[in-house]
C-alpha cells in the first residue's frame, strides 16, 4: 500500500503497517554507545600494565575506573527498553545458546567481575593505607574493602601488581568479545540491508575504541584543570598516537562497507540511497564531518609534532568531536537500519519522545550518570597518585603488627 507522511509517524512508499513503530528506540542507541566507551577506556589502561608504555601511566588506574563506573551502566538503557525489566535474568538463568542477548548477560557479568577484581588489585595498597589514616566512619568504609589483606609489604605488592596484569591480558580480548558482540547483533541480521555486514562487528570494535580514548582525554584534561595539575605532555602524545590509528581504520573501514553496498547494488540499493540523502542526512553528516575534523587535527599535530598547549587545546576538541560523531553513528546504525522498511521500497522518519519510558529525558538521566558514578568514586578511590607517606605508614604498621605477633 502505498502511504505518505502520516499525522503521526511520517512514513512514504511500500511500507507494512507493523513497521510504523519502530521496536529499538534512542536507548538502543546509548547502549552500544555506553559499552563503546567502556572497551576504549580499558584499552588504555591494558596498555600500561600489560605492555608496559610509560607514557599511559598518569591515567592507567583512572581510565580503568573509568571503564568500571561505565560499565555499570552499561545494561540500564536495555532494562529501561524492557517492558518487564525482572525478565532479564531469565536470559542469563534459562538460555536460549543460539541468541545473542543471552551471551550478552555471561559476557557483561563477567566483565564486570573481572574489572572490580582488577580494580581491587590495583588499588589495593592505597585502600589500605587510607584505612590506616582515615578516621570515623571512613576508616570502617576502607577498612570493609581490604577484605581483611593489610599486607602491604614489597612482595605483596608485587602479587598485586602481577595478578592486575593478568587481568588486564584477560580483559583485552573481553573488552573486544564485550563491543563486537553489540555489531556482530545487527550485522546478523539479514532482513536489513543496513545492518547485515560482515564489517559491522570490526566498525563497531574500532569506534568503541576511538570514543573510549576520546572520553579519557576529555575526562583527563578537565580533571587536570579542576585539580590544578600540570598535562603529562607524553601522556597526551601517547593518546594522540592512539586515537589517529583508531579513527584512520575506523574511516577506512566504514568507507569499504558503504562502497560494498553501492558496489553490489542488491535489490533495494536505490532506497539505501534515499535513507542516506533522505531522513539520516543530518546523523551522516554529523558523523563523517566529525571524523574527517578529528583525523585531519591529530595528522597535523602528528606532522607538526605539537606539544604543550596547543597540543592539549586540539587534542581536547578531538576528543568531543569523536564522541559526537560515534554517537551520530549509533543513531544511524540503529535507527536508520529500522527507517528502511522490510519490502526496500519505503522509508520511515523517527521522531524521540521528550518525556517517557523511553524518551530523551531517560536517555539524558542515565548518560549523566557513569560521569557521577566515576566522580564519586575518584573521592572514594584517588586514581591520580599513590599516598607514598601513607603507604609508608601502613607498611610499618604491618610490620609492628609481625614483630608483635612474633
Amino acid at each position: 500500500m502505498e502511504h505518505v507522511f502520516e499525522h503521526v509517524t511520517p512514513y512514504v512508499g511500500y511500507v507494512y503497517p507493523n513497521e510504523t513503530d519502530f521496536a529499538w528506540s534512542q536507548l538502543i542507541v546509548i547502549y552500544p554507545y555506553i559499552t563503546g566507551l567502556v572497551a576504549g577506556a580499558f584499552v588504555i589502561s591494558s596498555l600500561h600494565h600489560v605492555f608496559n608504555i610509560k607514557s599511559f601511566a598518569p591515567v592507567s588506574r583512572f581510565a580503568l575506573l573509568t571503564a568500571l563506573c561505565f560499565m555499570f551502566f552499561a545494561p540500564t538503557p536495555l532494562l529501561f527498553h524492557l517492558g518487564q525489566p525482572t525478565r532479564a535474568f531469565n536470559a542469563v538463568i534459562t538460555p536460549h545458546w543460539t541468541s545473542a542477548m543471552a551471551a550478552f548477560g555471561y559476557v557483561a557479568g563477567f566483565y564486570l567481575c573481572l574489572l572490580l577484581l582488577e580494580t581491587w588489585f590495583a588499588f589495593r595498597a592505597d585502600i589500605v593505607a587510607m584505612s590506616k589514616s582515615k578516621t570515623g566512619i571512613m576508616r570502617k568504609v576502607y577498612g570493609l574493602l581490604t577484605l581483611g589483606s593489610d599486607d602491604v609489604s614489597p612482595r605483596s605488592l608485587a602479587i598485586d601488581h602481577k595478578f592486575a596484569r593478568i587481568l588486564s591480558m584477560i580483559g583485552i580480548p573481553s573488552a573486544c568479545g564485550l563491543h563486537g558482540y553489540v555489531g556482530f547483533v545487527f550485522g546478523s541480521l539479514k532482513t536489513r540491508e543496513w545492518w547485515s555486514s560482515d564489517l559491522m562487528p570490526v566498525i563497531f570494535l574500532l569506534s568503541a575504541v576511538g570514543s573510549g580514548v576520546g572520553l579519557l582525554i576529555v575526562l583527563y584534561v578537565i580533571a587536570s584543570k579542576v585539580r590544578k595539575t600540570e598535562i603529562a605532555d607524553d601522556t597526551m602524545r601517547g593518546l594522540l598516537y592512539v586515537l589517529f590509528t583508531a579513527i584512520t581504520v575506523v574511516m577506512v573501514i566504514e568507507g569499504l562497507e558503504l562502497l560494498e553496498i553501492f558496489y553490489k547494488a542488491r535489490e533495494g540499493v536505490e532506497t539505501v540511497r534515499e535513507l542516506i540523502m533522505g531522513p539520516i542526512w543530518a546523523g551522516m553528516v554529523i558523523q563523517w564531518a566529525m571524523s574527517i575534523f578529528v583525523l585531519a587535527v591529530t595528522s597535523a599535530l602528528l606532522v607538526y609534532d605539537v606539544h604543550g598547549k596547543r597540543l592539549v587545546t586540539w587534542l581536547f576538541l578531538s576528543g568531543l568531536a569523536i564522541m559526537i560523531g560515534v554517537l551520530a553513528m549509533r543513531w544511524n546504525v540503529v535507527i536508520g537500519g529500522q527507517e528502511l522498511s522490510k519490502t526496500m521500497k519505503g522509508l520511515l522518519t523517527f521522531y524521540p519522545e521528550v518525556f517517557g519510558r523511553e524518551s530523551l529525558f531517560v536517555v539524558g538521566v542515565i548518560s549523566v550518570c557513569p560521569y557521577v558514578t566515576l566522580w564519586l568514586a575518584t573521592k572514594l578511590l584517588p586514581p591520580w597518585e599513590k599516598s607514598k607517606t601513607a603507604i609508608e605508614n601502613a607498611s610499618k604498621f604491618s610490620l609492628n603488627k609481625q614483630h608483635s605477633v612474633a
